[in-house]
């Protein structure tokens, strides 16, 4: 089983391999910058070389990097959009030097213009990047939402009509969030609401398109829009329903990274085990 977490890279960036490691992780994901600001500077090529060859030896992989929250390829904000595309080229190009394998991204927010212009923008920003990444192999993920607010990706119509959109399909799949598909009205804590779903995706998109499952319990009411994370097994989709997906044929190898509260140093350790003891 590919099970990790996301890791602080607080310190040297080299040194969330060794938190994930001693988690007992054999794939992690992490925020190569601060994700509430805009780029201060690059990684040292020092610190990138230490890091692959700590990747090396931990066997860490897939490693995926989230991309920053103020990135907002869905923007009607020329500034932003403009800006938003400028760090996305940075951040794949910098993931590339790291090895990572996949950038996951949320599919950014139309600020209240309409659903369809924002995902012109972003299908518009994404050849854009693809483009000018063409000779870096990180992938690109989109992320399904909860849908609070005016953001993208709630439905996964959205990322159907995305994805036609891009000229070069093969560098876009798909990162199945489990506490944003509940919140955003999908009762996967059913065996015939995660069936459902999965019908959905495959159907809109093709199941194989998911290369990364971020399996978190749902904290708040189905359909409530909010994105709220919980401890796995004390929220909406609760301890059967997350057993469902971690053991469903069609997902069980797929990695799996949890995002679940961090209110104490052992929790990761405590979510990371309870998946370990319910995986068959």
């Amino acid at each position: 089983m590919r099970l990790g977490v996301h890791v602080s890279t607080e310190g040297k960036i080299y040194e969330s391999l060794e938190r994930a490691h001693k988690l007992g992780c054999n794939t992690m994901q992490i925020f190569a910058r601060n994700p509430q600001q805009w780029r201060a500077g690059i990684i040292g090529p020092e610190d990138i070389s230490e890091f692959n060859k700590r990747q090396d030896k931990l066997k860490i992989r897939p490693l995926f990097i989230h991309i920053s929250y103020l990135i907002n390829l869905a923007s009607p904000n020329p500034r932003l959009y403009n800006a938003s595309i400028e760090a996305y080229v940075e951040d794949i190009m910098e993931a590339g030097l790291l090895k990572a394998d996949y950038i996951v991204t949320h599919m950014g927010s139309h600020k209240e213009t309409s659903e369809e212009a924002g995902i012109e923008r972003l299908i518009n920003a994404l050849n854009i990047i693809i483009e000018k990444t063409n000779n870096c192999p990180v992938g690109i993920l989109l992320e399904n939402t909860s849908g609070s607010g005016s953001w993208l990706g709630y439905k996964f119509s959205h990322h159907k009509e995305i994805i036609n959109g891009i000229k070069h399909k093969e560098c876009v799949g798909l990162c199945f969030d489990t506490a944003h598909a509940y919140l955003a009205g999908y009762d996967i804590s059913t065996k015939d609401g995660l069936q459902a779903t999965l019908d959905e995706i495959d159907e809109l998109v093709g199941l194989d398109l998911i290369k990364l499952i971020h399996l978190n319990d749902a904290m708040g009411a189905l359909n409530s829009r909010h994105d709220r994370h919980d401890h796995i097994g004390k929220g909406g989709i609760g301890l059967e329903g997350i057993r469902r997906i971690v053991n469903h044929p069609k997902l069980r190898n797929l990695p799996f990274i949890l995002e679940t509260p961090k209110n104490t140093e052992h929790d990761d350790m405590m979510n990371l085990n309870i998946v370990r003891k319910l995986r068959h």
